[in-house]
């Protein structure tokens, strides 16, 4: 029925098909168009004759019921599916351009352009695993760009969402993907850990800045196997102007255990995106794989330890979000950040894998020519710094939970949103002071990072009673330049 269907000029559901754009190995793709809609359009038709993978409808199924239901730029928009019984498609938007696979003649890339390309995908994973979905496909041929930059996922015939039946799992018992870049968890079943596309990120960026890829290009389940006790060789061995903050991303994310590698995905979109900030260990310097004692003792000990609970991916993004603590480290302002600090502690006593960012912005004037010293004779920037990890000394968070940034701008408020925006943010704790004739006139910084954040926001003030009305400036909306 759909050779008889699938043909220019025919109709489904008020769809009028155009010329055909593309036949894989599990479907083929149209262009088509709907008079109520605007957008370029495209419809995916699975092949179904006779001989046909059986895996290639039960992946269509699967990306039927995951699509409609995920929104976002990083996703292309649905808006339309039909049955088995009738004509099987799924129309979607028809992302302009090719995919990131036309780049792979030009590797190896330069370092900057890889981090860029993979920062984007992992702000796309992470508005993907929001949304209680794991793409488990993650490669070149996968991978689109929308004209602003944002980078789209695509083909989600091999994912799985926690509240919907996994029939992939189900109904078979090898893993679907592709080899090179599938996790070692894959193999022995594992379909619900948000971190199995983490490590294929760090595939695909290994392979972006070598030109070679970590695993080979072996199909055979004996051959990918070997990823469960056997590491790839370090990226600075095949080429020794690898930078060391790099590398210590790579290779974490290429981690045999997923526990090792990121928590989640907006973690790793962070370091991408400061890589002055990354933490060093010994991932870093490594030149040499893991010895073979380590790798026997992998080999031996696989499956040895006790059954893995089935994953909540909701769960364990809550449990490794990104906290920004937002300090104003003006005479006076102690007390306030005291309570920053009280509250911070809460919610870091809660979240085992999170992240503290303390985040400070030196006050730039609008009219007047800022200077980097202070009246010491100090740099500002780096003074800040100092005090910003002073403040967070107490917590005695592990290096890779904790960075600080001294942000510069002439408008605090909108340098913190921005910060928030572009760091994925899950929550940002900041201060307001108790009394203030300048808030009230024109609004404050927490104010406004209150009422337009993209996170959630707690807004702290210090206790009443350890508050005088004398104790410094009231509020940070009155500072002089250079104050936050």
């Amino acid at each position: 029925m759909a050779a008889l269907t699938m043909q220019p000029g025919a109709e489904i559901d008020g769809f009028t098909i155009g010329e055909r754009l593309h036949r894989g190995g599990m479907a083929v793709l149209w262009s088509v168009t709907h008079p109520g809609i605007t957008v370029p359009l495209l419809m995916k038709v699975p092949l179904v004759a006779e001989g046909e993978d059986p895996a290639a409808i039960v992946s269509f199924e699967m990306e039927q019921m995951i699509l409609p239901r995920l929104s976002g730029p990083h996703v292309p928009a649905c808006f339309g599916t039909g049955d088995f019984e009738r004509q099987a498609y799924v129309v979607m938007e028809r992302i302009p351009g090719q995919t990131l696979y036309k780049r792979i003649d030009d590797l190896p890339m330069s370092y900057e352009e890889a981090r860029g390309i993979a920062g984007k995908i992992a702000s796309a994973l992470t508005s993907l695993h929001r949304q209680n979905v794991i793409h488990h496909d993650i490669k070149p041929s996968s991978i689109m760009f929308r004209e602003r930059g944002e980078a789209v996922l695509i083909d989600f015939g091999l994912s799985h969402h926690q509240h919907l039946p996994d029939l992939l799992q189900e109904e078979f018992r090898l893993p679907f993907g592709t080899a090179p870049y599938m996790a070692p968890e894959r193999l022995l079943g594992v379909r619900d850990d948000p971190r199995s596309d983490l490590f294929s990120l760090g595939v695909l960026l290994y392979f972006f800045t070598t030109g070679v890829r970590p695993f080979g290009e072996s199909e055979t389940l004996r051959g990918m196997r070997r990823r469960l006790w056997r590491d790839p060789v370090p990226p600075r061995k095949l080429r020794t102007d690898y930078p060391p903050w790099l590398q210590e991303i790579v290779l974490r994310c290429l981690e045999i255990d997923p526990a090792a590698r990121y928590p989640t995905a907006a973690q790793l979109a962070f370091d991408l995106g400061h890589p002055e900030q990354v933490k060093l260990t010994a991932r870093s310097k490594r030149l040499a794989r893991d010895s073979l004692g380590t790798v026997w003792r992998r080999r031996f000990n696989l499956g040895a330890g006790p059954p893995q609970p089935k994953s909540d991916v909701a769960a364990q993004l809550a449990a490794s979000p990104i906290v920004v603590a937002a300090l104003d480290i003006a005479d006076g302002s102690e007390q306030l950040n005291e309570a920053i600090r009280v509250t911070a502690e809460q919610v870091l006593s809660t979240s085992p894998s999170a992240r503290l960012a303390c985040v400070n912005v030196l006050k730039l004037n609008r009219l007047a020519i800022d200077r980097t010293l202070d009246e010491q004779g100090q740099n500002k920037h780096i003074d800040r710094m100092v005090a910003l990890q002073h403040w967070a000394r107490p917590f005695r968070l592990a290096e890779d939970r904790l960075t600080v940034h001294v942000l510069e701008a002439v408008d605090p408020a909108a340098a913190i949103l921005e910060f928030a925006a572009v760091n994925l943010v899950d929550h940002i704790i900041i201060g307001a002071r108790q009394n203030s004739m300048m808030r009230a006139l024109l609004g404050s910084v927490s104010a406004k990072i209150a009422s337009e954040a993209p996170c959630t926001v707690t807004v702290v003030r210090p206790s009443r009673l350890a508050s005088q009305p004398d104790a410094g400036p009231s509020d940070d909306a009155a500072v002089p330049p250079g104050m936050f």
